[in-house]
């Protein structure tokens, strides 16, 4: 399989050596003939954000013959690949082809128009701008990466290292895809998704003498309790129908998404920082059950409470 990555002036090494760290690695370990050819939208050389000079570099015309195109990063506010670029993705996955937009890379992908309608995934912080640059792409805020066959996308920085995976896993099968994954000292499939790494906002953004922003900096003091939205309201000195209403209005959700996601929240900083037990931090954090936490847990971050705090551990220098 020929494999074509797109390179260009400002790339950081890291996304430009991920694709070719995995694939490289089908070959050096004798699994498939794949080879791996650096392009950009001129022959010569790029030099990446790091100030490295990267020579030997094929222009456009090696995307001309590739069984599968990569665009490893993009920036946030980029332009839409240029005419060339744009004329060379569609015509590979017109043929064939498969596009890969890795990280950032799948705005330069959603720019082309081949995921209106189609389900996508970039690096967290940037799927807002995403979703507002490409209103017709679902964006999907938790997912490693997305494959539909001819495009595929995935979220930020290393996890390029698992769509990639993901390819020597659908062309070559789950055993090729764990050999290359020891060789490289990487797991072959990360359990969970993109959302167990995002930032949340503790609070809403509003003035400390806000009502909204008294009762929430209230209720992330009482986790443990009964935090109903007559709760929150009474905190606030408003009615349930006015709260509910402001509350909207300053955070764009309602209260009790809202408390359960900063529920959520307490409990992945105690599962990184103690060892308490599981169901004194289901209770700590208002969910009553181990199995409550369990439950909400998975259906958040696609990980159980226990495998997370084996992953984010933050007291052992192991993890």
């Amino acid at each position: 399989m020929r494999i074509a990555i797109y390179a260009f002036d400002g790339i950081t090494t890291f996304h430009l050596a991920v694709p070719q760290m995995v694939f490289d690695e089908v070959a050096r370990l004798g699994l498939a003939d794949w080879s791996t050819t650096l392009f950009s939208d001129r022959a010569g050389s790029v030099r990446t954000d790091e100030g490295y000079a990267i020579g030997r570099v094929a222009g456009l015309a090696a995307a001309a013959d590739a069984d599968l195109v990569v665009v490893p990063s993009w920036a946030v506010d980029g332009p839409p690949p240029g005419p060339g670029l744009r004329r060379a993705l569609l015509a590979a996955r017109a043929r064939g082809a498969t596009l890969a937009g890795l990280c950032l890379g799948a705005i330069a992908i959603a720019d082309l128009g081949v995921l209106q309608g189609r389900r996508a995934v970039t690096h967290w912080l940037a799927a807002d701008a995403l979703g507002e640059r490409h209103p017709l792409v679902e964006v999907d805020p938790s997912a490693l990466y997305v494959d539909h066959g001819d495009v595929l996308t995935s979220a930020g920085t290393a996890s390029g290292l698992d769509a990639c995976l993901h390819v020597v896993r659908t062309r070559l099968g789950a055993e090729a895809a764990n050999r290359v994954a020891r060789s490289l000292v990487v797991a072959p499939h990360r359990e969970g998704g993109q959302a167990q790494f995002v930032e949340r906002p503790m609070a809403p953004e509003r003035p400390t003498t806000d009502p909204v922003a008294v009762a929430s900096a209230w209720a992330l003091e009482h986790l443990a309790d009964d935090l109903s939205v007559e709760r929150l309201a009474a905190a606030a000195h408003m009615s349930r129908r006015t709260f509910v209403r402001a509350f909207r209005v300053a955070t764009g959700g309602t209260p009790a998404a809202w408390v359960r996601s900063r529920r959520l929240d307490e409990a992945r900083r105690l599962l990184e920082t103690t060892d308490l037990p599981i169901d004194e931090i289901a209770a700590s954090c208002g969910f009553g059950s181990p199995v409550t936490l369990r439950q909400r847990f998975v259906a958040a971050f696609g990980s159980t409470p226990s495998s997370y705090r084996r992953r984010f551990d933050a007291r052992s220098p192991a993890a």
